[in-house]
């Protein structure tokens, strides 16, 4: 029990520690693949640091709820973190506490209330980045829904560690139609859950346009600093449930020793990287959606969730 509260801990700092890493070679790929010339990988490091000594400036009009938002955004993908198989392909201490649901529910319940927040303070551009937020979420929760139906009926489990096993074990099952269709939806789903092309800009900053930014765009200091870093620990959080969940649990730790955990980490980085090529790519050939556009694009996912669902159940 001590040494799985271990590997646990081991696994909240990888994501503390790695996610602003992942989140600058990401903008970094993107600007080599568009010929530019862009920030260091460290800078997203560089701007928490900057951000955590300046002064934080809140408005008057606002309530407990903007205050005690950035701490939620924060801990919330922490708390998934001790849910999920990030280095590790057996059971921790925390594994059984909650399933996938319980999982998509705790970073919902961040994303519910930033919304709140961006509509507390008055500002007139926070309410409208605000609406978008939750049409984008209203559209994509039933996606996430749909794929853990249908993950839980065929492991027999909601447990992540249990649907890894039956996923992808035997090999056969990675090609069936059903787990193509849903790594489709999965990653589908990523891309609207992280503000990520074709469904938002993360490098846009226009008040009009915004829709993930906007639920940051009146904090300051230390505020902005943590739902910074909590948007990239949740886009960090949902790349370990894909690919350690639904594509392969390669790089994970098969033995319960430090020396296997801890080797597990450049692996599962290195698998994360080659992952953010394909992000690259998508982000790189295609271009952001109209508004009325992504509801088509989150449409498109859940019906290859429903397609996936239903031809898993006629295999059976």
């Amino acid at each position: 029990m001590g040494r799985h509260l271990l590997f646990n801990l081991i696994q909240v700092a990888v994501v503390l520690a790695f996610a602003p890493l992942v989140a600058g070679v990401l903008a970094r790929l993107k600007e080599i693949v568009q010929s530019r010339r862009g920030p260091s990988v460290f800078q997203p490091y560089r701007d928490l640091r900057k951000l955590f000594h300046k002064d934080e400036v809140v408005s008057d009009r606002s309530s407990w709820i903007f205050r005690f938002t950035p701490y939620l955004v924060f801990v919330t993908p922490l708390l998934v973190t001790l849910l999920i198989p990030v280095l590790t392909d057996y059971p921790l201490f925390f594994a059984f506490m909650g399933d996938m649901l319980g999982g998509g529910f705790i970073l919902a319940l961040g994303g519910f209330f930033a919304t709140l927040a961006a509509v507390d303070t008055g500002n007139p551009y926070g309410p409208v980045g605000a609406s978008r937020t939750r049409m984008v979420g209203f559209l994509a929760e039933p996606v996430f829904m749909i794929v853990f139906f249908t993950v839980s009926f065929v492991a027999g489990s909601t447990i992540p560690y249990i649907v890894q096993q039956a996923w992808v074990t035997p090999l056969a099952n990675f090609f069936a139609p059903s787990h193509v269709l849903l790594l489709l939806a999965f990653l589908m789903l990523i891309l609207a859950e992280g503000g990520r092309i074709p469904v938002d800009n993360p490098t846009g900053h226009f008040e009009l346009a915004m829709i993930d930014e906007s639920k940051a765009l009146e904090y300051s200091g230390r505020g902005m600093a943590l739902m910074k870093w909590g948007g990239y620990m949740k886009l960090f959080v949902l790349m370990c449930i894909y690919l350690n969940v639904l594509v392969a649990p390669w790089g994970l730790a098969h033995e319960q020793t430090l020396a296997a955990v801890l080797l597990a980490i450049p692996l599962i980085l290195f698998k994360i990287f080659c992952f953010l090529l394909v992000l690259v790519v998508i982000e790189s050939s295609l271009a952001k959606l109209r508004l009325f556009r992504i509801t088509e694009f989150l449409g498109a996912a859940f019906v290859s969730a429903v397609v996936a669902m239903i031809s898993r159940l006629f295999a059976f």
